[in-house]
């Protein structure tokens, strides 16, 4: 897969694009990115991207001349284009799995008070959002849904830990513990030392289940009306809703 991002701040994705296992995705070759500095496109020596709101109110707007021509430079045409804002629709897993089946992906940072809404218009496919809440950097949301998208393609990381994370299945992840086995008096639970696979299965999604109830019932819903709530599950759920 192929990430275009366009940002005035072309190092905050740099550092990431180098770091763990998105640089090991990168040098395997089953990963590229190509980052844009919108300001190398801009007009005035002063390398503008910005101007004031018609209509007046607070805050400055990126430009469409310098954004649309470094749209053009990715050849958006045959490409998704991901325009971050906090008025998009809700980033989840869900559409994490959906991007993943693309081949490439252009994401576009604002700054300030966002972009001009003709660009909206004319060249992107998705406005998402990564949370109720405002920041002052398109390229850290934009980072988010690339981190949460990359990690689904083949061969980045095994099948089996991605089983076992948080949201498969639309169940959270069970407690997980390493060494020492007594930590400031805090043991392991016995059955994780005790090699038995099936019971350690169990306990694991006793746990992901009694997680999920706390913190994110409405997951077991979704999770039902998908068909992957099993019969095992159920059983669980209705243990602790007995007890």
């Amino acid at each position: 897969m192929r990430f275009d991002v366009l940002t005035l701040f072309p190092e905050i994705p740099e550092a990431f694009f180098k770091t763990s296992i998105m640089a090991k995705a990168v040098e395997k070759g089953i990963i590229s990115c190509n980052l844009v500095n919108i300001r190398d496109f801009a007009f005035d020596k002063h390398r503008s991207c910005d101007d004031i709101v018609y209509g007046g109110g607070a805050g400055m707007l990126l430009l469409p001349e310098p954004l649309s021509l470094a749209l053009d430079s990715v050849n958006t045409s045959s490409k998704r284009v991901i325009y971050v804002t906090p008025s998009g629709k809700p980033f989840n897993q869900e559409l994490a799995k959906e991007l993943s089946s693309e081949e490439e992906l252009v994401f576009v940072c604002g700054r300030y008070e966002g972009i001009d809404q003709r660009i909206i218009d004319e060249y992107v496919d998705d406005e998402i959002s990564v949370g109720d809440y405002v920041m002052s950097s398109g390229e850290l949301a934009a980072l988010v849904i690339i981190d949460a998208v990359y990690r689904l393609i083949d061969g980045v990381i095994s099948g089996e830990s991605l089983e076992e994370e948080s949201f498969s299945g639309f169940l959270l992840e069970y407690p997980q513990y390493t060494r020492p086995r007594n930590f400031k008096g805090k043991e392991v639970p016995e059955v994780l030392l005790s090699g038995h696979h099936l019971n350690i299965h169990k306990w694991r999604l006793k746990k992901r289940i009694e997680k999920t109830l706390k913190t994110r019932p409405d997951l077991i819903e979704k999770a039902r009306n998908c068909g992957m709530w099993t019969k095992e599950a159920e059983k669980i759920l209705k243990e602790f809703e007995n007890e």
